[in-house]
């Protein structure tokens, strides 16, 4: 725990209230009540502001911890047969600044996801402001019956995002809130321009991954072929082994490779009946 503490970073005290004083005065409001959040978050420190803001207050060791994420993830990408495809910031207010525009992509798509309200800097501090979004579940901490009837709905929100042009860059179980049965997307990373194909393979990789160990590998591959043929889940295949060896997912890789295997040999890589393997 003290390492963790120590990579994550840790915000001091008279920080923490120069950011209040900040909102305060933004806001115009004379009182405020803060809640930190007991997040495993390690880009930022997570904290709810009078129960309708959301607001992530990013230091320079996050930001160096997410370069050195950034880093790996791309030597990941190089051993999946792909150039690295993640972009990493330099300052925190860069990291907050992304975080805003890309949550307000994806909310233009029709794709539900916080309302995003500013990023701005405090001294050396970035500081993101998102629409709190009260009484959700994270995908992870739903009942499997209804994860496996809610996984279609993600894959549909993955191909109105790929269809965009754009990727997740970090889909987790984590990163996928659950209120009222809808879904909504937060903590969209950067990938860059050249590697957006790569890259939305790897979305799916992810979004199998994450599905698997709650609702087994065929219900998730059912629910993949909603939205993606069976020629996409096959290019995603070949980032299974790399997502597998991030710590924040835990999934049967094997399984999923066997029933992406099958599946490509009774329909064929098209989606139609095949009679071979081919």
């Amino acid at each position: 725990m003290e390492l963790r503490q120590l990579v994550r970073g840790r915000v001091d005290w008279p920080d923490i209230e120069r950011v209040v004083r900040e909102l305060a005065d933004r806001y115009d409001r004379d009182e405020m009540r803060v809640r930190f959040l007991d997040a495993d978050n390690w880009l930022s420190t997570p904290m709810v502001v009078d129960d309708d803001l959301f607001v992530k207050v990013i230091t320079r060791q996050n930001t160096l911890v997410h370069a050195l994420f950034t880093t790996g993830r791309n030597l990941g990408a190089f051993s999946a047969g792909t150039e690295g495809f993640f972009e990493r910031h330099e300052t925190p207010y860069e990291m907050a600044l992304h975080e805003l525009e890309a949550t307000r992509k994806v909310r233009e798509l029709g794709v539900n996801a916080p309302e995003p309200v500013e990023a701005f800097s405090v001294g050396d501090l970035g500081v993101l402001v998102l629409e709190y979004l009260p009484e959700f579940r994270t995908l992870d901490d739903l009942e499997n019956e209804t994860v496996a009837a809610l996984a279609p709905a993600l894959f549909d929100t993955l191909r109105t995002i790929h269809d965009a042009g754009l990727a997740h860059g970090d889909l987790r179980a984590e990163n996928v809130l659950v209120r009222d049965g809808d879904l909504y997307v937060i903590d969209a990373t950067n990938v860059g321009g050249d590697g957006r194909e790569s890259a939305r393979s790897y979305d799916l990789a992810s979004a199998l991954a994450a599905l698997e160990p709650l609702v087994g590998a065929s219900t998730a591959v059912d629910a993949a072929l909603t939205s993606y043929s069976t020629a996409e889940l096959l290019a995603a295949r070949r980032f299974l082994d790399f997502v597998a060896i991030r710590p924040d997912h835990d999934f049967d890789a094997a399984a999923l490779n066997g029933e992406l295997e099958k599946r490509a040999t009774t329909t064929g890589p098209s989606g139609d009946a095949a009679a071979t393997g081919e």
